[in-house]
């Protein structure tokens, strides 16, 4: 878009970047400033704000094609006196044709434009494999007891709709769009809040399809998988302690967003000064221990600290003797100086982070719950063992309702009626908190798997001896570190899907003519899971594969080295089969972006993560509270 709005003269090389609340924050997700300025654009502009006439320059516009959008430009271009003297008009998603007409019949604007695009790009991206629609009121909007029939509830799901279809949009990739069904049994009750995947899954279809026949090159045969779900598949992931660097780091830490800030000594010996940082990445320490065990992460921020004093030549001199120093020595440590105080200040960064984390973990006791918790999910601890933790009241408050939530999701016949009531009292969670537990059940819905009493059930069978949401995975990691068996469905999920045997009877496809008979157990269709597999190793978009930021060739002269996170070469990368795409409704994790990161390396297949919101579980559990109950009948359902 910026390389394109090049002047035809050169009279000015320069551009002004004018955008929207929306397409600011887009842009902000994928470009630092240096980035847009290397493009010739000088300044950024508010459309909504008075700006000074600037004719001598080209002006893009990206913004939303809302009718109020179309005014402001059109205020800005028409007449005598426009701001600009050329505009360039990008719109973020598709728009109306009365829009464009209403363009059209400005005669005064119309010579002033340069382009006029529809450039489908209106969605946040996270990381190198995850991006957001930024619907942080998702859960309460979509699950809340006011969602259903509601126009913030359909507003919501078609803009989520439409922000999701411009990732393929903009990617030139034609998904197949498989959803969590709806259980539709005559029997049995079914939530509004059930048919949230399907509505979304049909709206995002109904998107895709559009840009299939209108824009230029955009395949006519599915290139890539789309799986859309809730966060009914797993309520566990949001709320257990999740042990990576990362996961630590935003759980533990006061970070705004990825900004931590930090006491340095002053330079002048006086107080000690704030400094804020970013934990992105850009920051190669960080990228390559922020999937690690907390554990790890600190063994190996020890040993590039050592490696680094050993290898830099102003750390080796500075650890001489000043009388020992000739002027030649001195000349090398003043030139090595600016380099080592940068990289001395990056690794002594994380080795405080990490020592933060650590002293939090001993103080809390978090291990403690950390290992019960681990046991819960896995089947080797119940009742017993969480009544003996509650009675030692140790722990925060938010530690124990997160414990609490992690039972009920292992345990949910335990939470039937007042059951739960002598447990939420021995914890002494508040009437706030017995509310984030007992409104797990709305995000579940109606479960086929009900016991025969028609007892509700939290996904998981309370018939099993052993009680367990997970199956111990052997080999790798989980069995180096310990608190690290927990994995999220998200991750069993893809696998299935890769290898195309996704329950037939839970998950329909959009791209077949008719869904599944029920009751039917199966794989995914024949001729689709035919395709899937094939695509493992041979099949390719149509557009030429990007090379991931984080699969780039790094390399360092710093004593430390982030090689062992770039398993995967840019030409690694365009062998590898069909994209699988993931998008979970209400949130998702970082333990499941860290999964996609994983099963990219694992299936040769690149996983990008989507959703609502990347949600720490404080603010999940606050969104949580939110919700209430309503059910309906399966004659009340229009889809």
């Amino acid at each position: 878009m910026l390389q394109t709005s090049k002047p035809g003269d050169s009279r000015s090389s320069w551009k002004v970047l004018i955008m929207d609340k929306v397409t600011v924050r887009v842009m902000s997700h994928s470009c630092k400033m240096s980035d847009i300025t290397d493009q010739g654009v000088s300044l950024v502009e508010d459309i909504f704000r008075r700006r000074q006439p600037l004719p001598q320059l080209d002006a893009i516009y990206f913004v939303q094609p809302s009718k109020e959008n179309v005014i402001m430009f059109l205020s800005d271009m028409s007449g005598r006196e426009p701001l600009y003297r050329k505009a360039y008009l990008y719109f973020s998603t598709p728009i109306q044709k009365d829009l464009v007409n209403r363009i059209k019949k400005d005669a005064s604007v119309l010579p002033r434009i340069g382009a006029l695009r529809e450039m489908n790009l209106e969605y946040f991206s996270i990381d190198s494999q995850g991006f957001i629609t930024e619907h942080d009121k998702a859960l309460e909007e979509l699950y809340g007891d006011d969602a259903e029939n509601s126009r913030r509830f359909d507003r919501c799901l078609n803009v989520m709709a439409t922000r999701i279809a411009t990732v393929f949009a903009s990617l030139k990739e034609f998904p197949f769009v498989r959803y969590k069904a709806a259980k539709l049994d005559g029997d049995s009750m079914t939530s509004f809040r059930e048919l949230v995947p399907t509505k979304l899954a049909a709206a995002v279809w109904d998107q895709i399809t559009t840009y299939k026949s209108s824009i230029h090159n955009f395949p006519q045969t599915e290139t890539c998988e789309l799986l859309i779900v809730d966060r009914s598949v797993d309520q566990i992931a949001p709320v257990i302690h999740e042990w990576t660097y990362d996961a630590m780091c935003h759980d533990l830490l006061n970070l705004e967003g990825n900004k931590y800030v930090h006491e340095v000594p002053s330079k002048s010996g006086g107080q000690p000064e704030r400094k804020e940082v970013l934990l992105e990445d850009h920051d190669l320490v960080w990228l390559e221990l922020r999937h690690t065990h907390i554990a790890e992460a600190s063994e190996r921020l020890h040993d590039k600290m050592a490696n680094f004093v050993s290898k830099n030549k102003a750390a080796q001199l500075q650890q001489r003797d000043a009388g020992e120093l000739s002027t030649r020595d001195i000349q090398k440590m003043v030139q090595a100086l600016p380099q080592y105080n940068e990289q001395m200040e990056k690794l002594s960064l994380h080795v405080a982070i990490a020592g933060k984390i650590n002293q939090i973990i001993r103080d809390t006791g978090l291990r403690e719950l950390g290992q019960l918790e681990q046991d819960l999910v896995f089947g080797d601890a119940g009742t017993k063992e969480v009544i003996n933790f509650l009675r030692k009241q140790e722990g925060t408050n938010e530690n124990k309702l997160r414990l609490m939530m992690v039972y009920a999701a292992v345990y949910p016949e335990k939470f039937e009626g007042d059951k739960a009531l002598k447990l939420m009292q021995l914890a002494k969670l508040s009437d706030s908190d017995m509310k984030a537990v007992k409104n797990m059940k709305l995000i579940e819905g109606s479960d086929s798997r009900k016991s025969s009493k028609g007892t509700f059930s939290l996904k998981f069978d309370s018939a099993k001896r052993k009680h367990a949401s997970r199956k111990d995975r052997t080999g790798g990691e989980e069995e180096t570190w310990a608190l690290f068996r927990f994995y999220p469905m998200i991750e069993e999920l893809v696998e299935n899907l890769s290898k195309g045997e996704l329950a037939k009877d839970e998950y329909y496809c959009m791209n077949s003519p008719s869904p599944p008979s029920h009751g039917t157990q199966g794989k995914t269709g024949a001729s689709q899971s035919e395709s899937v597999r094939s695509g493992q190793s041979n099949a390719q978009s149509m557009r030429s594969r990007r090379t991931a930021n984080w699969a780039k060739s790094k390399s360092s002269d710093d004593g430390y080295s982030s090689d062992s996170v770039l398993r995967i070469t840019p030409s690694e990368l365009k062998k590898m089969g069909q994209r699988i795409f993931v998008f979970i409704i209400g949130g998702a994790t970082r333990s499941e972006l860290r999964a996609c990161h994983k099963l990219t390396a694992k299936l040769r297949r690149e996983v990008v993560l989507g959703t609502t919101g990347l949600d720490d579980p404080s603010q999940y559990i606050t969104k949580l509270k939110s919700l209430s109950a309503k059910e309906l009948s399966v004659d009340d359902i229009k889809i």
